[in-house]
C-alpha cells in the first residue's frame, strides 16, 4: 500500500530530540548490517533503546523513516568559500560522493528510490526531506558566485529558481549516477573535469 505522509502533530508529551537521533542512527546501523530488505521497525527500535510504539508515532513506516535517516546524513553538506565558483563546485562535489560511498547511504538511497516509483508520497518526502533541503547549496553557492562577479544577477525570481532547480539536478544527477550507478571514483580529477564541463560549458575552452 502506498506510504502515508507524517499526519498532524499530535498533543501531549513533545518529542525527544536525543530519542530522534539515537533512532535514526540506528536506522543507518540496522541497513549497513541488515540491509534493508530485512530491516524492521522492531530491529530499529531494539537498537534505539526505545519502544516500537514509539518509532510509529513518529513514521508511518520503513520508507519514511529510512528517508529522514538519510536526509540527515544529507544535511552534513556545507559550501565553504574556496574562492571561486569552481572551487567551491568541486567542493561540494567531493563531499556529496563522501556521503554517497557510506554503505549506509548507498543502500538506502538506492532502496527508497526504487521503492519511490510506485509510491507518490514516499517520493514526495524524498524531495521535501532531502532534494528541497539540499537545493540551500546551489542558492548560497550561485549568491557568492554573484557576489564575486563570476555570475550574472537574476531580476526574475521565477526564472531564478528554475536555475537553481536546473544546477541541482544537473550536479546532484551527475555525482549519483557516477558513484551508484556506474560505480566509478568520484575523485579529484573527475570533480575538476565535470566542474569545468559545467561552469564553462560544452562550447567552452
Amino acid at each position: 500500500m502506498p506510504s502515508r505522509l507524517p499526519s498532524a502533530p499530535r498533543t501531549g508529551r513533545p518529542r525527544s530530540a536525543a530519542a530522534d537521533a539515537a533512532i535514526l542512527e540506528a536506522t543507518r546501523a540496522a541497513l549497513v548490517e541488515l540491509g534493508w530488505s530485512k530491516l524492521t521497525l522492531g530491529d530499529v527500535a531494539s537498537r534505539a533503546g526505545v519502544a516500537k510504539t514509539t518509532l510509529y508515532r513518529r513514521w508511518a513506516g520503513k520508507n519514511e523513516l529510512v528517508v529522514d535517516a538519510v536526509a540527515v546524513l544529507f544535511d552534513e553538506l556545507e559550501l565553504p568559500d574556496r574562492g571561486s565558483l569552481a572551487a567551491d563546485i568541486e567542493g561540494v562535489v567531493l563531499q556529496f560522493a563522501a556521503i554517497l560511498d557510506r554503505p549506509e547511504a548507498k543502500t538506502a538511497l538506492m532502496a527508497v528510490v526504487a521503492e519511490s516509483t510506485r509510491d507518490e508520497p514516499l517520493r514526495e518526502r524524498i524531495r521535501t526531506s532531502i532534494v528541497e533541503r539540499q537545493k540551500r547549496l546551489v542558492l548560497e553557492g550561485r549568491s557568492r558566485a554573484q557576489a564575486r562577479g563570476e555570475l550574472p544577477l537574476e531580476k526574475d525570481p521565477t526564472a531564478a529558481a528554475r536555475t537553481a532547480d536546473l544546477i541541482f539536478d544537473v550536479v546532484a544527477g551527475a555525482v549519483v549516477h557516477r558513484a551508484l550507478v556506474s560505480a566509478q571514483p568520484v575523485d579529484e580529477e573527475w570533480a575538476a573535469r565535470f566542474t569545468r564541463l559545467l561552469v564553462g560549458g560544452l562550447a567552452g575552452d
